[in-house]
């Protein structure tokens, strides 16, 4: 059997599938496209996880678009990050161009632009549907990600949130969270809390209110509140087809480590909702960690922790997780032992942290008799990738070089007018502009403090009309020095004595 004949049949191999999976490409074998060399992933195993990894440029964007469109196609739903706002665009049909016609001849295809249901949401609320999600729901872990705390600051957090989740106190946004803070370390609850949980101290305390301060001042503390988004909002499907919702951060681009732990928390919040699946057939949901290095980069243990617990046990609820990044080093080996399903674009190779990367990223991938795995990875041309999957037996399939098929639909953004109109007719839209103020910890501490006030003032009253009179009947002496026209006749003598020893006549008032 010649090599490219053995290549074909060990390619059908891995990757032909029993059940419904997802077209991804051909193989490439020696720089020539095999079109016959068809490279499946099954969405049986979807939920297994997998990582989309690359240099900038390589297509990374447009993998996770050809991706999301045919998940769509098969009825399951898709939340994605749109980092930049460029991926609007899936909601209507492409183009054709002789650079797409290209790829279709190659991959021995029929190209057919298709536009897919999108439901745009925002974090600032501007550029689409608000999500946000109360304080409790972040819970202290992932808050002190996101305000930056150390780890005796987010002990502090911690007994915080136990404190007021002993006292049913409801944590919904910053106004209730800064005023528990300042009720338990310089308030009426300092002492109540020394005996039970431990005293806060003042400098502590002190930093995490400026922390808070620095996320309202950035226009970023509508995310904490009600309404809260709730995550059966991302399951929808129109016509038959998931519904892939994109959370547009192209506006708090700055504000990496909110939107990335904002993402954790809908993952947790999923995990810690959703029933067990079992074994299914597709998954539920398929939800895509972009720019996933920003979750990793400084996180302390306990939050490293909380990423690892979920992702090892959401697939059980029937959720795959993608995470996509520049370099699979970016995602710890706990987590990246856990993403069984791996696209890798082109890697550089220009700096020595560059080629380090590039040794450990090779050793992560099985040996392959039809190539180095090295030279593959750092010659992969745009729109083509090192592909090694699960197959429906759960066993890693044979790493192949891939020449992936385009987009269907626009692959940009749509225009200002139709993501506005997309954004105005959609019932999420006008569900998540309300806003609600529930009773909450704020209120109930507020009213606590000011009965409290209200009983040392009485209190206070009380005591003021118990105490025993203090004053003594004046005698007659006292009276008559004392009165009005004592003091003015000593005045008069002494100012008379003082002008005799002065030579100086005393002023005389008419």
């Amino acid at each position: 059997m010649d090599r490219v004949s053995n290549f074909n049949k060990k390619i059908k191999t891995s990757y032909t599938t029993k059940g419904e999976s997802i077209y991804l490409g051909a193989g490439i074998l020696d720089g020539e496209i095999i079109a016959a060399a068809e490279v499946n992933l099954s969405l049986k195993m979807m939920n297994r996880h997998g990582l989309i990894a690359g240099a900038t440029g390589t297509g990374k964007t447009r993998t996770l678009q050809l991706i999301a469109e045919q998940l769509s196609d098969a009825g399951v739903p898709v939340f994605m990050l749109d980092v930049k706002g460029d991926l609007s665009g899936l909601n209507q049909a492409g183009f054709t161009n002789p650079k797409i016609e290209e790829r279709a001849t190659a991959l021995n295809i029929n190209y057919s632009p298709s536009g897919f249901p999108v439901e745009l949401y925002s974090l600032s609320g501007k550029k689409g549907a608000q999500m946000r999600a109360s304080v409790l729901e972040f819970g202290p872990v992932l808050l002190s990600k996101i305000l930056g705390l150390n780890e005796t600051q987010s002990g502090v957090m911690a007994v915080i949130f136990k404190y007021a989740d002993d006292n049913k106190l409801q944590l919904v946004d910053l106004d209730d969270l800064k005023k528990v803070i300042s009720y338990l370390s310089s308030g009426p609850g300092a002492a109540e809390i020394k005996e039970s949980y431990g005293s806060i101290s003042g400098s502590t305390s002190g930093t995490i209110l400026r922390k808070i301060v620095t996320i309202e001042q950035q226009g970023l503390s509508q995310i904490f509140g009600e309404k809260s988004f709730d995550i059966q909002d991302m399951f929808s499907r129109v016509d038959g087809k998931g519904v892939i919702s994109l959370l547009n951060i192209s506006d708090v681009q700055n504000q990496p480590v909110l939107f990335s732990t904002f993402l954790l928390s809908l993952l947790a919040e999923i995990f810690y909702t959703m029933p067990e699946a079992g074994d299914i057939e597709k998954p539920k949901l398929v939800f895509f960690f972009d720019e996933a290095h920003l979750l990793f980069k400084d996180s302390q243990k306990a939050f490293l922790e909380q990423i690892e617990t979920i992702i090892r046990l959401i697939r059980s609820k029937g959720i795959g997780v993608f995470f996509c990044t520049q370099s699979p080093m970016d995602v710890p080996d706990t987590v990246l032992g856990q993403l069984g399903n791996r696209v890798q674009h082109a890697l550089r190779a220009f700096t020595p942290n560059d080629v380090e990367a590039l040794k450990k990223t090779v050793n992560t991938y099985p040996r392959s008799e039809f190539y180095e795995i090295d030279r593959v990875l750092t010659s992969l041309g745009t729109g083509q990738a090192l592909i090694t999957v699960l197959n429906e037996k759960g066993i890693p399939t044979e790493v192949v070089a891939t020449h992936l098929i385009p987009p269907r639909a626009i692959m940009g953004p749509m225009s200002e007018a139709d993501c506005d109109t997309l954004m105005q007719s959609s019932s999420l839209y006008q569900k998540y502009q309300e806003v609600i103020d529930p009773i909450s910890a704020y209120d109930i501490l507020t009213q606590r403090i000011n009965e409290k006030m209200a009983a040392d003032e009485e209190i206070k009253e009380q005591e003021m009309e118990n105490r025993p009179s203090s004053r003594v009947e004046k005698s007659t002496f006292e009276k008559v020095i004392n009165a009005p026209i004592t003091r003015q006749i000593g005045t008069a003598i002494v100012r008379g004595l003082f002008g005799m020893l002065t030579g100086k006549k005393p002023r005389v008032r008419y």
